[in-house]
């Protein structure tokens, strides 16, 4: 009965993708998770975050809606409403991943799976033999070690919180930081984003990122660059943050989110009981076909390290199972030109080199550049802008990045991913007909480089 061919530790998206392909491939299959099915992205991640962004964007929607006719009117927010529904929707998610397993044949079983030896993992009361482990345990979020900690929240419980805080500190300067920072800001919160770096989203094209900026703080957001944190107290009127240096400049909060990066989820996971090996961040070391040091155990998402998104992931956990079971002679995914998005309000999408990146590498590019207006606004009267940016190696015209910041960005940015995984060169762009009146069709029209980088 404890005898398998395959043990996953993780039900999160590399998890079970691998479980139940193994699992449809022939293979006696166990999963184990000790929390939630979906792992981060569907509980505590992308997709509630983005039910968030929706939410909390029918502020400025409502607002809108005068300029077109509408009698429209604010008439206050419900939190526990929003909340709930997430709620429901979540658990509905849940119930999926769940018939999802059942139907492919792989056990669920419920528990914090523990590595015995390097064939060996125990749960609860039972002990699992098997063959190979894969070990999808993903991150968790990261907590500094300062006076007062124990006083904010993570990414974790921020989604569940009993009220609406009147004001909110969010610390970070990632895209986790980024995008709460809007969800709060749209919902009416006093909100403070805080990042002890110069800049924000410092991974990503600056040109972009400093327009983002630009919006977040004409939406409600105060942006504190160079900001020092040293520890939290609370007080009869909130929490109180010391940031000392700044102490003409009292600042009180009724919540503090810490979006200060993630850390690989192996607590308590035994690798100490086999031969797997971890880098300085504590990631697992894996090598051809994601296996580690240890000849029967693999790994795959976050936990190794690799490109913290939902669908690399799930990459990886098919190419694992297709290699391992279903007779793929490699277990290949291809990092190249991934799209990116941050459902910041408006939203980024980058794919390729961002500027600063072409200039260290000491390429030359033609760089193209739109600033507009989106059509949207020109009734509902908001001077939101978007950037458009296409980066074009001078020498061959291949487009080497393309950036955008737009309402909708992740969708417009998907089929452009195609065509740059496809080697599109600026000529082809050109000669394609652009969908008109569109935002995305500035990515075909743009006639005339705005600067030359690299020369």
């Amino acid at each position: 009965m404890n005898q398998y061919d395959l043990v996953v530790i993780g039900a999160g998206s590399g998890g079970v993708r691998a479980a139940r392909m193994a699992a449809n491939f022939g293979a006696k299959v166990a999963i184990v998770e000790d929390r939630y099915l979906g792992g981060t992205c569907v509980n505590v991640g992308c997709v509630p975050k983005k039910l968030y962004v929706y939410g909390s964007s029918f502020s400025e929607s409502i607002q809108d809606a005068i300029g077109y006719g509408w009698n429209a009117s604010l008439q206050g927010f419900e939190w526990s409403r929003l909340r709930d529904n997430k709620s429901n929707e979540i658990s509905r998610l849940n119930g999926i991943y769940d018939r999802l397993l059942e139907g492919s044949g792989a056990e669920l079983i419920n528990g914090r799976g523990t590595i015995i030896d390097s064939n060996t993992v125990k749960v609860n009361e039972r002990t699992l033999s098997t063959k190979r482990i894969l070990i999808a345990t993903g991150g968790w979020p990261r907590q500094p070690e300062m006076p007062g900690i124990e006083l904010t929240k993570t990414s974790n419980e921020i989604f569940d919180l009993e009220r609406l805080p009147k004001r909110i500190l969010v610390v970070g300067g990632g895209y986790i930081a980024v995008e709460f920072a809007g969800i709060f800001a749209g919902l009416g919160v006093d909100t403070t984003l805080s990042y002890r770096g110069p800049n924000l989203l410092k991974e990503f094209d600056r040109e972009i990122v400093d327009q983002l900026i630009h919006e977040m703080k004409s939406k409600g957001v105060t942006v504190r660059l160079n900001h020092r944190l040293h520890g939290f107290e609370k007080t009869s009127h909130g929490i109180r943050v010391d940031h000392s240096g700044e102490e003409t400049n009292d600042l009180v909060v009724d919540d503090v989110l810490m979006a200060v990066g993630r850390v690989p989820n192996t607590f308590g996971l035994g690798l100490e009981n086999t031969q797997v090996s971890t880098r300085d961040d504590g990631t697992i070391e894996v090598f051809e076909n994601f296996q580690t040091r240890d000849s029967s155990i693999y790994a795959v998402g976050d936990v190794t390290g690799t490109v913290a998104l939902t669908p690399v992931a799930l990459a990886e956990g098919m190419a694992f199972a297709r290699h391992l079971f279903g007779n793929s002679p490699s277990a290949e995914v291809d990092y190249d030109l991934i799209p990116t998005t941050i459902f910041s309000q408006p939203n980024i999408g980058t794919i390729g080199l961002s500027e600063e990146e072409v200039i260290a590498r000491g390429l030359r590019a033609n760089v193209y550049v739109s600033r507009f207006k989106p059509m949207k606004h020109t009734l509902s009267g908001r001077q939101e802008r978007s950037v458009f940016k296409l980066i074009v190696d001078a020498d061959s015209d291949k487009i080497l990045g393309l950036h955008m910041l737009a309402p909708d960005a992740g969708e417009i940015l998907q089929g452009f991913a195609v065509a740059l995984k496809a080697g599109a060169t600026k000529a082809d762009f050109d000669r394609t007909i652009g969908i008109h009146p569109t935002a995305a069709e500035e990515f075909v029209t743009m006639r005339e480089p705005t600067r030359v980088v690299g020369e």
